[in-house]
This record gives structure tokens, sequence and C-alpha cells, in this order.
């Protein structure tokens, strides 16, 4: 069992003395003792009660001589008159100086130096006991703080209470009156009173005076016909001999931790707050009712008079945890904390008629060492987290390892959930987790695999000394192992039927090395890797909050709470061994977080297979050998191409699509990569600095399914639209001219490159086609010939002097191209000409004519077409320049030769367009042989667009006016709209306190002037 505290006698009455010890008091280095004969004796302890007495948890004290127990305490002094009859109880008042005693019922107060008495309380006739608290207390109105003390006497059925304040005790005094009569008292906060009765617990407030009942199990005071102790009520020591009756156990109650409170009669007890209220917590197993109770931080004590005996428990597990053999001890005295200013943990002093026996403790660390060799985690566990950061070396790091402990238990028990819940809880290292399972799950970072890597190196180590040895020995030793490798393997499958102690924790077995990661298989082993997973998904996702994708460590501290300490030890956490560097960490973090990785894929194909493709799809530290080495033992050929390309593997993966992708392959387990759809998705998603493997790749797509392949270059996204332009149109170009074409017209018009290299590459190839003529049909001729002109048209990017180098002027195939190729040089004649005079078409040279009249900005609508009715005349005077109709007029009318004058194109081209050339010099191209009747309708459309003119500046003219009007109308009248403007009807109401708006000044007499708003 633990030896948290070791009895080491202080005092002891000489055989002649034949006067008994009643009770004592300690404070500081003095220790009162009350005998029966009314003495009060006065010691002064050499180490003052309260103090460490074993740092390093040996029993020195009680191996001392005899002479140093004697020097634990020498006798000051004794007052032989102090009281006419026994003391049965002393306390003090510090602040006020005084010592509170209570001898024949009644209490007195002495003087705490000279021990003289200073007052008799009459009223306390009658007294059994009381009960004596010190608070720190702010003022309701000051919030000035102040001691206040209370003491509480109980006199049958009343609680008599005094108080002092900063050491003046205050003369109005209040009582309580209670049902029966009162067995103890206790104190649970500055205002509450636990009060004892013969058959029940209240909780008073002294000072609402309001009385609560307690209601608990059996003997405590149970609810009517509630029967709850494991007695039906009746306590062991009521029952006497023959059943003629006995002494009524005493109520007994202490303060345990913060806010908590333990009630206690015969064997039955009941934990509650400070409200009264019960906590649910299971009852104390005792077997016999305690003597006295009280509360050693941080331990629960029981004193069993009748066994002559100690209990010390956890108050958490109730677990008993030591048994002090104490004979004929019948008390027990704790100091408080408000009276003795060393810790209250730190030790206490039991009493018999005899003796004085002070407890040391032993310090808390090697409590909890002990507690871990004897196996008791959860204690140690409970003891912990009950116990200050202060009070211990390193508690977090304390508490994480005793938890890591004890989830290896559990898991060793097959209890692989909350094993693997409790490694999650305190972020355990993964590769000491991933160490308890076989190689098929945990690799060679499985403790059996270590272990047998060892023993080959052993085995090789003595094979090189077997001939200096004796063979004998080496078989002795082997079968010493075996013999050991049995005894661990029944001890783990014995602890599943682990000892418990009384109060129900598990007693753990010693932890002997075992290796019980080789032992997992089957049903266990697919039930250990099932709970492994959410523990490897939990470490990954921590992991990932220190590692970027490539390696190298984040920079947390840029988050508010984060520390450069406080992120080093996070991560530290997840590794085994503490690292020296910076570097060292990082290498570390990213070795684990590839044994994560790795165990995590090996724990999906392991227990289900379908959830390992979703690893590969997102950024991993897994080691390609072994995820490539299981699919493709599996045959899980997508799920490989995606780990290839998540770990920028491409080649091989490009490599692998190239072999299943091609035909004629029959994989039936490679269905999904069949052909070349899977390959170009590939590359799609490749980014353009690969440029190069690209288009290596490429390549057996675009001899399959150019239209599938080229969506390599046209796809709509970021990394086809970044792809070099220039290196991937040299390769179409030398793969096929029509690819060229098609990524051109992609990057021209659907991505807008201006880029006049590729425009005048399309040219040339446009060209190129026209001239060479092979086509499949006409339609497809048709097509190219159309597409050329369209492109001549609208690119403004392509070089017309290069262009025009390419267009021979006697092929009829070009004699369009060549004019359009004229008109962007400016050459407009000469591409009227061949419109007129080569092609022979007037509706197109008309066409032409119009284009490039929009374009040079004249005032034609952007909608004019062939026969346009609308026209912007132009006067001789205003426009003396020579417009682009004049020149195709004149080719018409004065034609080179051999061609002879075209008169109906001609006159129908003054019809449509006459307004729009100059009058004079358009007359002056006409022939006298012509009749004026011809030119009806050339006059007509020149009056009419006169007339037009005149009409829109009188239409213009009148709009103004009415503008004009409306504007003054608003101005003199306003525009009549409720608070709206009223024009110069506005009235402004000046007043003697009206200033101005700028200067600030009174107006007064001034003259006035009202701004506008």
């Amino acid at each position: 069992m633990l030896s948290a505290f070791t009895a080491r006698p202080i005092v002891e009455l000489k055989q002649r003395d034949k006067s008994k010890i009643e009770c004592i008091l300690a404070y500081g280095d003095r220790l009162l003792v009350g005998l029966n004969v009314g003495s009060l004796r006065i010691y002064r302890v050499n180490e003052p009660i309260g103090e460490a007495q074993a740092q390093n948890g040996s029993t020195a004290a009680d191996e001392r001589p005899s002479s140093s127990k004697s020097n634990a305490v020498d006798l000051m002094r004794e007052e032989d008159k102090f009281s006419k009859y026994k003391i049965e109880q002393l306390a003090i008042v510090k602040e006020a100086n005084l010592l509170v005693s209570l001898s024949n019922a009644v209490i007195s107060i002495h003087d705490l130096q000279t021990y003289e008495l200073h007052e008799t309380l009459v009223k306390t006739k009658g007294a059994t006991t009381f009960a004596i608290t010190s608070n720190i207390v702010k003022d309701a109105f000051t919030s000035v703080p102040s001691i206040v003390s209370r003491l509480a006497v109980a006199v049958k059925r009343r609680v008599i209470l005094w108080s002092w304040h900063d050491s003046e005790l205050n003369p109005d005094t209040s009582e309580i009156t209670l049902v029966t009569g009162i067995k103890t008292l206790t104190w649970a906060t500055g205002t509450k009173l636990v009060v004892g009765l013969t058959s029940t617990y209240v909780l008073v407030d002294v000072e609402t005076a309001n009385v609560t009942d307690i209601i608990g199990p059996g003997s405590i005071g149970g609810a009517p016909g509630q029967d709850g102790g494991r007695f039906g009520g009746v306590g062991v020591s009521t029952i006497s001999y023959m059943g003629l009756g006995g002494s009524a156990p005493k109520p007994l109650a202490t303060q345990l931790g913060e806010g908590e409170l333990l009630l206690a009669k015969d064997i039955n007890t009941l934990f509650i707050d400070i409200e009264g209220q019960s906590l649910g917590r299971r009852q104390i197993p005792w077997a016999v009712a305690p003597e006295a109770v009280g509360y050693s931080y941080p331990y629960l004590l029981a004193l069993q008079a009748t066994k002559g005996t100690l209990e010390v428990r956890n108050p958490q597990t109730l677990t008993l945890l030591q048994t002090i053999s104490l004979p004929h001890a019948s008390q027990l005295y704790i100091s408080q904390p408000n009276i003795s200013l060393a810790h209250a943990g730190k030790g206490f002093l039991v009493i018999s008629e005899r003796c004085i026996w002070r407890m040391g403790a032993l310090d808390y660390d090697s409590q909890i060492d002990a507690l871990v060799e004897r196996g008791r985690l959860d204690e140690a566990i409970s003891l912990l987290g009950m116990l200050e950061d202060a009070l211990l070396k390193d508690k977090e790091a304390r508490m994480r390892e005793i938890k890591m402990l004890k989830a290896q238990w559990l898991f060793d028990l097959r209890r692989y959930r909350e094993s693997l819940d409790l490694f999650t809880e305190v972020s355990a290292p993964p590769e000491r987790v991933i160490r308890l399972f076989p190689p098929l799950i945990a690799g060679n970072v499985s403790s059996s695999a270590i272990a047998e890597k060892n023993t080959q190196h052993e085995e090789q180590i003595s094979e090189q000394g077997s001939s200096h040895g004796d063979g004998k020995s080496g078989s002795a030793d082997l079968e010493k192992q075996q013999s050991t490798e049995e005894t661990a393997s029944k001890d783990a499958q014995s602890s599943h039927h682990a000892s418990t102690s009384d109060g129900g924790s598990v007693n753990y077995p010693k932890l002997k090395g075992t290796d019980e990661g080789s032992m997992l298989e089957g049903k266990d082993l697919k039930a250990a890797t099932a709970e492994l997973r959410p523990f490897l998904v939990s470490a990954r996702t921590r992991l990932q909050r220190y590692l970027n994708p490539d390696g190298t460590l984040k920079d947390t501290r840029v988050s508010v709470d984060a520390t450069a300490s406080s992120v080093q030890q996070a991560q530290e956490l997840l590794l085994a061994h503490a690292p020296q560097s910076s570097e060292e960490r990082r290498q570390q973090m990213l070795e684990t977080a590839k044994v994560v990785d790795t165990t995590l894929f090996r724990a999906y194909m392991f227990a289900s297979p379908s959830l390992a493709g979703p690893l590969f799809r997102l950024d991993n530290f897994c080691d390609p050998e072994v995820i490539q080495e299981k699919l493709t033992e599996t045959e899980r050929y997508n799920d490989l191409v995606d780990f290839l390309y998540g770990k920028k593997l491409h080649r091989q993966a490009l490599e692998l699509l190239e072999k299943f992708g091609k035909e004629g392959h029959g994989d039936e387990k490679a269905s999904q990569l069949a052909g070349p759809r899977r390959t170009v998705a590939y590359l799609q998603n490749l980014p353009p600095d690969l440029i190069d493997l690209i288009l290596r790749f490429v390549e057996w797509p675009l001899n399959e399914d150019p239209a599938c392949g080229m969506e390599v270059f046209l796809a709509d996204s970021e990394n086809a639209e970044s792809l070099p332009r220039q290196r991937v149109l040299d390769f179409l170009q030398k793969k096929d001219k029509s690819l060229a074409v098609r990524y051109l017209k992609h990057i021209i018009v659907e991505l807008n490159d201006k880029t006049p290299s590729f425009h005048q590459n399309l040219v040339e190839i446009y060209i190129q086609g026209l001239k060479d003529g092979r086509f499949g049909d006409e339609a497809a001729q048709a097509k190219w010939g159309q597409d050329t002109l369209d492109f001549l048209k609208n690119s403004q990017a392509y070089q017309p002097f290069k262009a025009i180098k390419l267009l021979p002027a006697d092929d009829p195939k070009l004699y369009e191209a060549r004019a359009i190729v004229l008109s962007k040089m400016g050459q407009h004649r000469q591409a009227l000409d061949i419109y007129v005079f080569k092609l022979k078409d007037p509706d197109k040279a008309e066409d032409y004519c119009n284009q490039v009249q929009l374009s040079e900005g004249s005032s034609l609508s952007p909608n004019l077409t062939k026969g346009s009715s609308r026209r912007s005349p132009a006067s001789d005077l205003e426009d003396k320049t020579t417009s682009i109709y004049h020149t195709l007029l004149s080719l018409y009318l004065s034609p080179p030769p051999p061609h002879k004058p075209q008169w109906g194109p001609a006159l129908a081209l003054l019809a449509r367009h006459g307004a729009r050339m100059p009058a004079s010099s358009t007359l002056n191209l006409i022939p006298e042989v012509l009749p004026v009747k011809e030119l009806e309708s050339y006059f007509r459309g020149r009056i009419r667009g006169a007339n037009s003119i005149v009409n829109e500046t009188r239409v213009v003219a009148s709009l103004r006016n009415s503008l004009a009007f409306g504007e003054e109308a608003k101005l003199r009248l306003g525009d009549g709209a409720p608070g709206g403007n009223k024009g110069r009807g506005r009235s402004v109401l000046i007043t003697e306190e009206r200033v101005c708006g700028v200067c600030y000044k009174r107006f007064g007499g001034s003259a006035v002037k009202v701004l506008p708003k």
C-alpha cells in the first residue's frame, strides 16, 4: 500500500503520570495539551507542526534514536490551575490574541500569552462543543477588508454566536434554536454552519438564521419512508450484546476540497456542497463506524478507534491507500489554514490518552512514484488532479505520462476504444501508439519488428563469438528467455481480471515490457485498427498545424495567443524524443508525419480499402515506396496514380497511364485508365513549368483522339491558359497544321491574345491552305476561305505588308483576301479595283465603301446597309474632300482601259449615296451624253438631304426654346412641388437672433442677401 504518512510520537506521558490527554491545540511552534485534571501544558515544537518531515520519502524519522525523539518538543510550562475540571476543547482567536476553552460545560476566554482567565461566558452554561472560524470579509460600503472571527457554541438545542471584527468583540450575540440536541458543529463557510443533531444534520446560515434540513441515507437523516442505509438505518455501534441497546453513534463532519463537505454517522456517509445539497457520490465502504474523520490535503482520514488504526483514502475514488497502526488513538487534530500558516496538507496530529503522534507527509512526487510503481494508475491520476501545480515537479508531464501508461495497459486488456481515446486525450506521441501494433499495420515502427532486428543483431554477435563460448550456456539462456516470455504472456492475460480495491479503482499489473503488438491478429487486430484510425487522423491534424505540405515548419507565432515557447512545447508533445535544435525538431516532425500517414494508409488498406483513396487526394507524407508496393500488389492502379500525383512523381504516373491507356492492353483491373481521357485529365492538372513533360506525354492522346488530346491546351483552366504558347504552337505545327490553327484560334479569339506573331502565323497558315487547296470537299474549302477572310478583316495585330507578299495578284482564289489586306494598308482604290473589275461584284464594292465610311467616322448610321434611306448630305462648301464613294463612282464612270464604263452600278450608287459626295466633283464625273432623266433619283436624294438638315435644325431650335422657357418659369415661379423650390417667390424670416451663415454676425438693419439652397 501507499506510505503517504509516517507516524512519529512527539509527546508521551510517563508511566507515573496519572493524567490523561483530553485535547490539544497547535499553532506556529506551540503545542497546547489539555489534561483531564484541568492542567494545560505548553510545549515548543522544534519543527513547526505542518512542515515536511521526509523530503525523500524514507522512514528515517522512525529510525532515529530515542534521544532525537525526545527533542521533538520541549515542555516550556504547565498551568496547573488553568481549570478545575478536565479541558475538553481548545481553540484560539488569533487576531484577538485569545484562547478559548471548554471545561465543565462552560466556555472560558483566556489570554493567549499569559493564559490568564479573561471571562467566563455565562450564557454557555451546559455547552457540549464549540467551533471557531476566521475569514477575511470586505465591508459592503467601503470595500475595506477585515478579519471576522465567529464563535459558535452548542448549548443543548441552542447555537449561541459571538463575533470579532479585527480583534474587537461585537457586544451583540445571537441565538438559533433547533429541534433536537446538538452533538457537533462544523463550519462550512464563514457564515454557514453544519450542525450534527441527535438524528439528523441541518445547515444553519448564521446571518439569516435560516435552517435547512440535510437529507441523507440511513442514520444521516433520510426522507420519510426512505431507508437508504446498508443496514436499514441501524448502525453497527448501536447493536450491543444480546440486543440490550447501546450508545448512539456520534455525527461527524469535515470539510474537504473547495466547497465540499463529508457527513458521516455510523457507517453511512454523504458528500454535500456548501448549500447542503447532495453531490450524488457513493458512500465510503466502511465496515466499522469511525471515531473521527478529517481532511489533510489531499487525503480523507478516518480514525478507527476499535481497531486502533488510521485509514487514509482518496476522497474522489474512496480507495483505501494506507492503514497506519496507532494503538488507542481517539482523536484527530488537523491545523486549519486560517490558524496555521503552514500548508494544510503537510501533516497533522493524532491523539490518544497517553500519546500524541505527528504524521509526517511524504513528498508528493514520491507518493506519485509509489502509486505508479504499484500499478495504481487511477489513484495516481486522481491524486495528480487534486494537487496544485506548485506542489509537483512538472505536473502536466507527469499526468500525461501516467495516462499514457494507463492507456497502454487498457490496450493490453483489449479495451481498444478506451485506450485510444485516452491516448488522444493526452496527445500521445503517435510513434508510441503505433508501436503497439504488428508490422502489418506499424511497419518498421512496430515493437515486434524492432525486437526482431535486435534479435538478429544479437544472433550475429553470438555467432561471431560462438567459437569462444560454451554452447550449453546459450541453450540455457534461450530456455530462460522462452520461460520469461510465457510468464509475461500469462501476466498479460491475467490482467483481464485485475484486482480492485474497496474503492473500486483498478490495480494494474506492473509493466513487464511484453510485446503485445505481436499478439494482435484476427478480430482483435481489426478492432484495434478501427480505433487506431481516429487517433491517427487527430494526430495528422495536429501535425498539419506546424508543418507545411513541403515539409517546412509553419510560422505559428502570428496568432495572438501563441508564443515561441508554447508552440515549441506543443510541437514536442508530438515527438517521442525532445529535439535539441529547430532543424532537428523539423526533421523529427517530418519523420513523425511520415510514420502517421503511412500507418493510416496501412490501416485503411487493412480494414476499409475504399477509404484509402481520399487520403491520396490530400497533402500527405506517406512513404512512396510502401504505397506503391501495396497498391500495385492489390492492383489499385487508379489510387496509385492519384498518390503519385500528390507526391509530384508525375513521370511515373504518366508512364503508368500510357501503359494502361493505349488500346490493346486489355487489363480489366485498369479499366478506368483505358483510353486517352484519363491521361488528358492528368495533364490538365500539371503546372506550366512542366511543359516538357506535358508535350512528351500528350503526343499519344493526340494520335488516338485529337479532339480529346487538344483539351490539354484548350481547356478553360488556369493551367491551360498559362502554358508557354509559343512552345505549344511549335509542337502543334510540327504535329498537324489543323491542330495549330485550332490552338491559334483559341488563344486569339477566346483568350484575346494580341501577340502579332500568333496573328501572323495564323494568317500565313490560312493563306498557305488556300494556295494548296488540299480539301476533302467544296464545303471544307468554302469554310476555310470564309475563315480566312473573316480573320483578315477582324484582326488588327498581323502585319499587312508581310501578308500582301503572300498573296499573288493573278490568283483568283486570293482576290478578295488581297483586297482586304490592301484595305488594311489604306490602298482603297486598289481594293475597289479588285471588287469592280476582277470580282465584278458591285454589291461587295458598295459594302466595302460603307465599312470604310463607318471606320473613318462619317455621319452614317451604325446600322447602315445597302439601300438604306438615311443619308447625310454633304455641302460643297463644307466638304471638299473626296469620299470613298467618289472613288468608286470614278471607277464606274472613268475606268482604266480596257474596261468600259458601268452606268447601272454608277446610277445605283448615285441614287443611294449621292448626298454623301461633293456635288461639283460628282457632276464633273457624269458624262454629257447621259440624259438628265437618269439622274432624277440623284437630285431627289440631294434635295431631301438638304431638307432634312433644315428640318432637323428647326426641331432642335424649338426644343431648345421649350427647355429655356421651362427653366425660366421654374426660376421665377418655382417648381410647384410641396416644400420644393419657390423661385423668386421665396420668403425668408429675419429675426433679432438670426445671424449670417458666413460671418456669423447679426443682421440688424443691414442689407440682406439670400443664398440659394
